[in-house]
């Protein structure tokens, strides 16, 4: 499933996931589990306070007037961090006011999903999110637990006492995050929302590399350990060896592309003869 999200606003997703990647860049993991924390109580004020919501996403509005209105909101609640990154986000334009609840809730779920990546439990926590999705799909009354109409708190406990001996600390508080917070949304669509921003965490921390031919394994290391230092926490390379471009290195990672390929300086010295004709 895809956030669906205006022109405006998936625009500012873009900007705020650059955002979070530099708010998370050489953090541990306690630290970027924490931003996650602050993400979702950020997301959870804005979702039950129209008036809020409307007043930060206001186009109308100077980007100081909004920078102290998450001083006035969150204060010392949440981090430095966090806070930055809710100031940088008050700048963007959205197409609704609702979309910023839902991009604040994807940065969160991206954010355990890094702290996940640096604990090296990245894997872990896809693969038991994953199965905690199914087991709520085929289990009636666990399902009718957590959508009836118990408090937050108690469907909270049911999840957390069912996951806790045995799944990831990520996994546990995703899954506390979601059930308490549905707003509106069917279970099945809550997990898919969450396991889209799983996917597109995992997919900003992956470069893929074309070569022309095979390289060696102390170049693969070189390599990560490049876009390591860049990106401040583990990264995976995928290697694709792809003859058309004939020699150089092309490497995607995130929303930047490197092509150093031959092929691409010829395309690039062909447009440029034929400018000057």
């Amino acid at each position: 499933m895809k956030i669906h999200l205006g022109g405006s606003s998936r625009q500012s997703l873009v900007v705020a996931r650059g955002a979070l990647d530099a708010a998370l860049k050489g953090a541990a993991a306690p630290a970027a589990s924490e931003l996650s924390s602050h993400l979702f109580f950020a997301a959870e004020v804005f979702a039950t306070n129209t008036s809020l919501r409307r007043a930060f996403t206001d186009s109308s509005r100077d980007a100081s007037s909004k920078n102290a209105l998450v001083k006035d909101l969150f204060g010392s609640k949440i981090s430095p961090a966090a806070s930055g990154l809710l100031s940088a986000i008050a700048n963007l334009r959205w197409s609704a006011a609702g979309d910023l609840v839902v991009i604040l809730e994807q940065l969160a779920i991206e954010a355990e999903a890094s702290a996940a990546n640096i604990a090296g439990e990245l894997d872990r926590l896809e693969a038991e999110f994953f199965s905690v999705s199914r087991l709520v799909a085929d289990n009636f009354e666990l399902r009718k637990a957590l959508v009836g109409h118990g408090s937050a708190d108690s469907k909270g406990a049911l999840i957390s006492e069912l996951l806790s001996k045995g799944a990831a600390a990520s996994t546990v508080k995703l899954a506390e995050a979601l059930v308490t917070s549905l707003r509106g949304r069917s279970i099945e669509a809550a997990f898919a929302d969450y396991l889209t921003g799983l996917a597109n965490r995992r997919n900003r921390l992956i470069a893929l590399v074309r070569v022309a031919t095979e390289i060696s394994d102390a170049q693969k290391v070189r390599l990560a350990a490049a876009l390591e230092k860049q990106v401040g926490q583990p990264i995976s390379v995928n290697i694709q060896i792809d003859p058309s471009i004939l020699g150089g290195v092309s490497v995607k990672f995130a929303d930047d592309l490197v092509d150093g390929s031959i092929s691409n300086r010829l395309a690039g010295a062909g447009r440029a003869l034929v400018g000057q004709n």
